[in-house]
């Protein structure tokens, strides 16, 4: 049984006076077991901040310290001082913060000497004026924060580094949760301009100039340079612009909603994948083949039928279990893809299963040209015709082409099973096949058939229904691979996928005769809205477990005209983790307050399992009910599948 919880915004602020009421023993127990040189350092806790320089130079002094003052790692009284936290206690009633080192410093330094082995500082690459030079081993050198003799870790957005700039503090991960307190504004700002520079040079291999920002990002995108001169006015006016429909209306920001799981079950092991249907059923794909479940207002329930996959006759098709789903036909029919060797993404065919006989009726190959190709991934051609019966079409991706594939046979008869001489081939009806290394990674489908497609570059294009030759709008990266990508039915928001965040893009934009577009119909021109990122806290991060990487960030599931989806939902490790749609839109959100760079959301709710998540999808918006202000969660995990539904009246 998983449990589920809430998290706000509030997080405990640091301090020595308030926020740490340990008893003065445990205090001083502590500090000595993290406290290296076993001398202990008493700060004025009156103010709740470091003490004057000239205060620490004399007690210093007093305490003759064995390092020498050559070190700049040893001097408290630098530019760099820091109070160093360290979180105990994950999230048992236990946990709390002590500190872990009254007084240090930190620095960035540059060197090949990534993972800190055989580490000497006197043999370091110290490069902090590296950005005026130039070096052959530029590739091999990486930015990392070294913080006293405790902390080295990479620059990266692995470290979650959240920031708090109405406390003077940083929070981070490595190897544990830490957080850095400054004892001035100014060295607060300056550490999270370094802190950014240092994280563009990593990711980018360029110095952190404005000129190669530019570079990067290009002028369109000033407002993910520069977020501070972004034009924020089109998140909180997207609804109204479009002409919302007041039935539609997302619940207020403020509104509490408790997490009830209704059903919980066996699911017989070996879930690959969840497909839900918006009719009668939703599917699971297992090592066995196919489960069956009845959809229900409060989630979805077992059938107790199972319908068996059969390895086939065509030596064309990959010989592994199916690893995902794709309903078609008024949902009677499923599309399933193998990889074409286990690990391997890429598959060279797939299977047809009639879902009422439960059989195999086709299995096909993918061809161009008369070519074997192979696919990535494959989606319905609108995010509602899986409920056409008519449908004969979907879209394919692989690296570097986007396709759209016709099952109808041309010679207009029905092909048996067979081996390779008669194995049937799918129909390239239209797409591209693109020269140069376009490295997409998913897709997904609007309401009427607009493409989005992420990259392992981070690169986020957008394509017209009527065209997948080039992109109309293409939003650079942020460093990470997409993963996994969504869309809204009305195709006004896009939620990307990385290891470590969300990213919630607007493709709104005003035309030069005044007229509202999305970023699916034309180019956005030079005022292109400055993303937000959704992540979890670091003590989040560091409790969803070994696999703590986000995968499957989805909307709400809408096909109607004119009415938004009201949440977000990514699993990360043992999580299920839910944002509320229209709280991460309100630019005067808590959450926003004091930050640098982009916005980044940490408001969501938690739903925790006992193994890790395969997949969690909101049901079709059809089956809300009225007590509960969305359709019902489900959540696969490979023994089980349970249903969350959130309570608008407890």
């Amino acid at each position: 049984m998983g449990t589920a919880h809430s998290r706000d915004c509030e997080d405990v602020e640091l301090s020595d006076s308030d926020e740490f009421k340990e008893e003065e023993e445990e205090e001083e127990e502590e500090e000595e077991e993290c406290d290296e040189a076993g001398t202990e350092l008493k700060l004025d806790k009156s103010t709740g901040t470091s003490s004057a320089i000239d205060d620490v130079d004399a007690k210093l002094k007093a305490l003759n310290l064995k390092y020498g003052s050559s070190s700049p790692y040893q001097i408290p009284n630098s530019k760099n001082a820091v109070k160093l936290y360290l979180h105990i206690g994950g999230n048992t009633p236990r946990a709390k913060w002590i500190v872990s080192e009254k007084l240090t410093s930190y620095d960035f330094l540059k060197t090949a000497n990534v993972d800190g082995n055989n580490y000497d500082d006197e043999e370091e690459d110290d490069v902090r004026g590296y950005k005026a030079k130039s070096s052959g081993g530029r590739d091999q050198l990486r930015w990392v924060l070294k913080v006293g003799a405790k902390i080295r870790a990479l620059v990266s957005t692995e470290m979650q580094m959240k920031m708090f700039g109405d406390q003077r503090r940083v929070d981070f991960v490595d190897k544990g949760v830490w957080a850095l307190k400054f004892p001035s504004d100014e060295q607060y700002r300056n550490f999270v301009t370094e802190f950014q520079d240092c994280l563009f040079e990593n990711v980018y291999g360029l110095q952190a100039t404005d000129e190669n920002r530019v570079k990067i990002y290009g002028k369109e995108f000033i407002g993910w340079l520069k977020p501070e001169v972004a034009d924020d006015s089109i998140w909180e006016n997207a609804d109204i612009e479009f002409g919302k429909s007041p039935r539609s209306k997302t619940p207020s920001v403020r509104t509490k909603h408790d997490l009830i799981e209704e059903f919980e079950e066996a699911a017989n092991g070996g879930v690959q994948s969840l497909t839900l249907g918006a009719l009668d059923n939703s599917f699971l794909v297992n090592d066995s083949g196919v489960q069956v479940y009845k959809n229900l207002s409060h989630g979805i329930h077992g059938k107790g039928v199972s319908l068996k996959v059969g390895s086939g006759n065509s030596p064309n098709i990959g010989r592994s279990t199916p690893k995902k789903g794709l309903l078609m036909k008024a949902e009677t029919n499923m599309l399933l893809m193998s990889p074409l060797k286990e690990g391997k993404p890429h598959a060279s065919g797939l299977q047809q299963l009639d879902l009422e006989t439960g059989k195999i009726v086709t299995e096909w190959k993918f061809e161009k040209d008369g070519n074997d190709i192979t696919m990535r991934d494959i989606t319905n051609n609108t995010k509602g015709s899986q409920l056409d019966p008519s449908e004969a079409t979907f879209m394919g991706l692989d690296d570097n082409k986007l396709c759209q594939w016709d099952m109808r046979d041309r010679k207009g008869k029905v092909q048996n099973i067979g081996g390779a001489d008669n194995s049937p081939v799918l129909n390239w009806a239209q797409g591209h096949q693109f020269c140069r290394g376009t490295n997409f990674q998913c897709f997904a489908t609007t309401g009427d058939g607009s493409i989005v497609v992420g990259s392992a570059d981070g690169k986020i294009r957008l394509y017209s229904k009527t065209s997948m030759r080039q992109a109309k709008t293409a939003f650079p990266g942020l460093g990470s691979s997409i993963t996994h990508v969504d869309v809204t039915y009305d195709g006004k928001w896009i939620l990307g996928t990385t290891d470590t965040y969300l990213i919630l893009i607007c493709t709104l934009f005003t035309d030069k005769d005044g007229n509202i577009k999305t970023g699916f119909s034309g180019r956005m021109g030079n005022r292109i809205p400055a993303p937000r990122l959704l992540k979890l806290t670091p003590l989040d991060s560091h409790l969803a477990g070994a696999d703590n990487k986000f995968h499957g960030g989805h909307f709400s599931w809408v096909t109607e005209s004119g009415k938004q989806e009201r949440y977000l939902v990514a699993t990360v490790g043992k999580f299920s983790v839910i944002w509320d749609f229209q709280q991460v839109k309100n630019s005067a959100h808590e959450c926003y307050r004091n930050q640098q760079g982009l916005k980044s959301c940490y408001c969501y709710k938690i739903v925790l399992k006992d193994e890790s998540i395969v997949e969690s999808r909101f049901m079709h918006d059809k089956f809300a009910v009225l007590d509960s202000p969305e359709a019902p969660l489900v959540v696969a995990t490979p023994m089980k599948i349970s249903s969350i539904s959130l309570s608008g009246k407890r």
